[in-house]
Order: C-alpha cells, then sequence, then structure tokens
C-alpha cells in the first residue's frame, strides 16, 4: 500500500474504528480483571477507583501497540510521483538557532548545499539562516561563521542570515516572521532544526513530491537519530531507526489527510503556511496562556482545517537529527514539550478543526498525563490498607504475596503480564519482522537486532521510571503555573559525575526511599511488585550518570553506524576544518558586539 493509496473515506474510518475498538477492547479487559480481583475480599470503592484508572493507562498503552500492529502490517513505499521530474518552484531551506554554536550548524548547512551539488540538479534551493541568539559573543560568532560560509560555498544570493532583535514567539514566530517578509518569494519551504541533517537528493525528492500533489501543504519526513555517543543516546538512536519506522507508519495509515508535523524535517508549500498557519497568542500568562509552543501540531491542524494535505511519507530516507546524550538533558526538553502539549487544552476546541486533529491533540495531552494515572494506581493500592484491612489468612502452602491469594494472584499476574505485553510484545514483533525480511542486517544481523532489542528493553525498563519521574514533576509544575521558558538545548558531550546525576535526581532517591518505605509498612504484599519501580528509582543518580557515558558495546548498532552517510561524511570534513578556523571562544574574554548582516530579502 502506498502513500498515496493510503484508506480513504469509509475505509479508513473502518480502520480507525477497528484501532479504537481493540484499545478499548484492551481497557475493558484490564477493568474487569481487575474487579474481578477486587471481589476477593468484597468489591470496594477504592477498587472501582482503581479499575478505572487500570482502564485508562491500559487503553493508552493499547493504542500505541495497536500503531505497532498496523505498521508491522503495511509496508512503507513512496507515492506516486516521477523521480525525475524536472522542478519547477523555488525553495528555501530555513535553519532557525538559538544561542547554538555557530560552527556545528553552519556547517551542516555547508554539507547540506554540498550535497545538492553532488545531485548537479538545477533546481532553485536557498538556505535562510534565522537567528534568535541572545548571547553577543555567539551572534558575533555566527555573523563571522556566515561570512565564511558564503565565501566557501561561493553562496551569495543563495544563503541569507538575520538576527530578530526580539525574538517574540521563539521558534514559531522566528519562521513566521521569515513567511511574513519574505515567504512571497518562495513557493516552498523545507524546515530543519540546528541540528538537521538532510541528503541533497532527498531534499529534491521532498520538493517534487509536494510539486507531484497540489493539495499538499506539508510534508512529514521521519528523522533518524544520529552521532548518538553515550549509552542514553544510542539506545534513543536505536529505538528510532529500528522500532519508530513501524510506529510512524502505523500513524501514516490512521492519518488520512490530517498527517502529523512535528516542527523539523519537514517542507511546507508556503502559499499555505502563509494562509494557514498565524498563531496568535493565547489569553493570559504561560504556562497556558502566551505563544503557543508546541506549535507544530497547531500548524498542521490549522492547514487540514484549510483544506490541505499533511502527509507522513515514512518512506523518505536520508532524513537526519541529533539528540539528547543523557537523561537530564532530555528531561529539559520534555519539560517544554510537556507545557506545550498541555497548553494545547487551550486550543481542542477551536471552531473548525477536523475530528482527528482534535484526537491528536488529545493524545499529545495524554502522553504526559498518563504517568499521574499510574501513579494514583500505586498510591491507591499502597493506601488500600487504610481503608480496606487484607485478607487476615495466608494460604498453604506458603504463597510469597501474603496480600495476594493465589486464586486472586494469578488474576494480577495475568494483569501484569498483559500490561507488560503491551510494552514488550510490539518491539520484539518488529525484531522478528527485520529478522525475516532482512531489515536487521542493517543493525548487525538478525542476532544482533534480536540482542539489542533485549538490550533495549532492560534499559528501558530501568530508565522508565526516572524519565517517568520527571515527567510526571513537569506535569505538576505545569498545573501549578510555572513557566519552563525556551531553554537552549545542550550538545555534544554530555557526560555526567554521580554527583552531578544526585543534584538532578535527589528528589526521585527520596520518592523512590519513601514509596518503598511506605509499602511495606502499608501493604507488605505490594513491596515484590512495586521494587522494579522503586528500585531504578533509588538508583536514579547512578544510572543518570552511568548512562551518560560514553558507549563501547557493539549493541544497538544503527545502519549510520555500519555505513555513515554521505552528508554525515561531509559535514564531519567542513566541521573539522571550521573547528580550527573557528576556536570556540575564551569564556575570560569580553563578549564582541555583533554587527550581524541582513539578508538581501528582508531588506
Amino acid at each position: 500500500m502506498t502513500a498515496l493509496s493510503r484508506p480513504r473515506g469509509a475505509t479508513l474510518i473502518a480502520l480507525r474504528s477497528i484501532a479504537l475498538g481493540l484499545s478499548a477492547l484492551a481497557g475493558i479487559g484490564a477493568f474487569v480483571l481487575f474487579l474481578q480481583f477486587g471481589q476477593a475480599d468484597g468489591l470496594q470503592t477504592l477498587d472501582i477507583v482503581r479499575a478505572v484508572l487500570i482502564l485508562i493507562s491500559t487503553l493508552w498503552l493499547a493504542w500505541g501497540a495497536v500503531q505497532a500492529l498496523i505498521g508491522l502490517s503495511s509496508r512503507a513505499e513512496a507515492p506516486a510521483y516521477d523521480p525525475a521530474a524536472p522542478i519547477r518552484g523555488r525553495t528555501v531551506v530555513l535553519v532557525p538557532v538559538y544561542n547554538e554554536d555557530p560552527v556545528a550548524t553552519f556547517s551542516r548547512v555547508a554539507a547540506m548545499d554540498a550535497s545538492l551539488a553532488t545531485a548537479q540538479d538545477p533546481a532553485e534551493v536557498h538556505f535562510a539562516i534565522l537567528s534568535d541568539t541572545r548571547k553577543e559573543e555567539i551572534a558575533a560568532r555566527e555573523a563571522r561563521v556566515f561570512a565564511h560560509l558564503v565565501d566557501e560555498r561561493d553562496g551569495l544570493g543563495r544563503f541569507f542570515y538575520r538576527r530578530r532583535i526580539n525574538n517574540i514567539g521563539k521558534k514559531a514566530g522566528n519562521i513566521e516572521d521569515f513567511i511574513t517578509r519574505s515567504g512571497a518569494a518562495y513557493d516552498y519551504a523545507l524546515i530543519l532544526d540546528a541540528d538537521s541533517l538532510m541528503e541533497g537528493e532527498t531534499i529534491l525528492q521532498m520538493i517534487r513530491r509536494i510539486e507531484a500533489e497540489p493539495r499538499l501543504g506539508l510534508l512529514q519526513t521521519l528523522p533518524k537519530v544520529i552521532r548518538g555517543r553515550s549509552r542514553f543516546a544510542r539506545a534513543m538512536q536505536f529505538s528510532a531507526s529500528f522500532f519508530s519506522p513501524v510506529f510512524a507508519r502505523g500513524l501514516a495509515m490512521l492519518q488520512g489527510k490530517t498527517g502529523p508535523f512535528w516542527g523539523h524535517n519537514a517542507i511546507v508549500r508556503t502559499r499555505a503556511f502563509a494562509e494557514s498557519c498565524g498563531l496568535p497568542a493565547l489569553k493570559g500568562k504561560p504556562p497556558f496562556g502566551g505563544h503557543v509552543m508546541s506549535h507544530d501540531y497547531v500548524e498542521a491542524a490549522l492547514l487540514a482545517r484549510s483544506g490541505w494535505l499533511v502527509r507522513l511519507d515514512d518512506d523518505l530516507e536520508g532524513s537526519y537529527e541529533e539528540g539528547p546524550e543523557n537523561i537530564v538533558d532530555h528531561a529539559k526538553r520534555d519539560r517544554r514539550w510537556c507545557q506545550g502539549n498541555l497548553q494545547h487544552s487551550r486550543i481542542i476546541g477551536a471552531p473548525g478543526l477536523r475530528g482527528w486533529s482534535r484526537f491528536v491533540f488529545a493524545q499529545g495531552i495524554m502522553a504526559y498525563i498518563a504517568p499521574l494515572f499510574w501513579l494514583g494506581f500505586l498510591v491507591a493500592s499502597i493506601a488500600a490498607p487504610l481503608f480496606v484491612p487484607p485478607p487476615d489468612y495466608f494460604p498453604e502452602p506458603y504463597w510469597p504475596f501474603p496480600y495476594f491469594p493465589p486464586s486472586e494472584a494469578s488474576k494480577a499476574i495475568g494483569l501484569a503480564i498483559g500490561i507488560f505485553g503491551l510494552l514488550l510484545v510490539p518491539k520484539l514483533l518488529i525484531a522478528a519482522r527485520a529478522a525475516l525480511v532482512g531489515t536487521a542486517s542493517g543493525f548487525g544481523g538478525a542476532a544482533m537486532g534480536f540482542a539489542s532489542t533485549l538490550a533495549e528493553l532492560l534499559f528501558s525498563s530501568l530508565t522508565a521510571p526516572v524519565l517517568l519521574a520527571f515527567a510526571t514533576r513537569s506535569v505538576f509544575q505545569v498545573l501549578m503555573g510555572r513557566d519552563g521558558g525556551w531553554p537552549t538545548n545542550n550538545r555534544g558531550d554530555g557526560r555526567m559525575s554521580l554527583s552531578e546525576g544526585f543534584a538532578a535526581s535527589w528528589w526521585i532517591v527520596a520518592i523512590g526511599l519513601g514509596g518503598l518505605v511506605l509499602t511495606d509498612l502499608l501493604a507488605p504484599g505490594l513491596l515484590l511488585w512495586l521494587l522494579p519501580v522503586g528500585l531504578p528509582m533509588i538508583a536514579a543518580p547512578w544510572l543518570i550518570s552511568w548512562s551518560s557515558q560514553p558507549s563501547r558495546s557493539r549493541l544497538m548498532l544503527v545502519p549510520s553506524e555500519v555505513s555513515t552517510p554521505r552528508v554525515v561524511r561531509l559535514h564531519d570534513a567542513i566541521f573539522t576544518r571550521w573547528e580550527n578556523a573557528f576556536p570556540a571562544p575564551d569564556p575570560a574574554q569580553p563578549a564582541p558586539v555583533s554587527a550581524a548582516p541582513r539578508s538581501p530579502a528582508h531588506a
């Protein structure tokens, strides 16, 4: 099934209904099973509350598993278009930067331009670096490196740079400013992040695809994470390369005309974007008011509302990004996403939005509040003996879970297996399929693919309680009205010492230790069940430090490590030269005042 022959009309409705029905069935099954377990000592109100929490949590997990099953049942194929068709329109590649290292960022621009040059295509592609940098020393360096970029790539008239005086609206405002001032000069705009990297041929094929479908307003690629060095980064990198394509394929099948936009590595039709995607500031103060933070989901919804197609072409290769190197940096970025997604509660009821767009907003909100349901279930289970005394008998022969009689324990075990199965089985099936169809060869072969899958499952199981703790704190901070702002992304070496890990996670240690102590006092039968959650929390400082160290294992190998992509090799060579030519400034020296040149397109 091709990208353009995805389900439509009644078929799409049927597929979505089946997906939602299967998820609901799993949730209801967990709900009923837990109620049966609760009847052991008489059904109480607290049992019903816990059953409802299990229903919601299981439904959410099942929805992700169903997307994976849909992705496994179909293949990613190119849409119907002519890959050799002449390109008629003008394209601009937008690179927003915010206090980034200009040598790293601008050398990516040079590498993409060099990659385009090797394609020898007459298509007109320009690059615009849109700086929101606030630090004068970085801005001054941006101006110098940009001048070098233009000179080395003979980019006069093709490369543009401007630095905004006021960074209203952050990244969304940065792009809106360009579209408003200069968008009419271009037919298409390829939106990147500062760490994005794309093959020249991929850029050209994206342009051809959007030209081949006049109704297409936005085309999103699935970026692969590259350059992961730490244990944490390589686990995320493996997951993005091995598992994410299948989940993305399931999403592409369900999206219809209202696909996703992830804010980068996507091409938009500038006229469609200009007409549809203006983002007014929300009433009130942040975190729920002010400028829209997770603007990408909103822009996709606004394009769909205006009748434009928004599509994810998961078959496109050659689209890359980088990820955080440690759990703390990931949590900082996730804090911003949390605030942005919860802010969508103010937008989900906007008039004219398509039903699927509202559903996408609901999914985004649920992604962050789901831990609250698990937390509520755990708290209610630990506190249950205060309201409902546990059974006063211990079955013979000895059963190691005194809070659960054997007959009820079997139901609890079945429930636990079912819930964990929703997390584990899709990934195991993906590994099995990769071995059968041969795609595991890029990951070291079938045996290595399975070993890496098991290693990733173990790693994610250990780090999940820590990540969920950070995510839960983020939700509470937003609900309490705390604005997280837009922190600069930390790139490069992300190694953290044990003391730094403890400074970032001492509160997680306290919660994990206190939770296990309370469990032992109030509901000792639950203690063994909660150890997989509590022990990683107590070990959070060590996990943060250990996972931030460089990985020396062959496990979690990805294709970009087996064979370095051409554009990555180009970037490495350019970056090495430029790093020597533009050494990092001495922080002890006073910051120079920048005189950043303005683009002729903005004159």
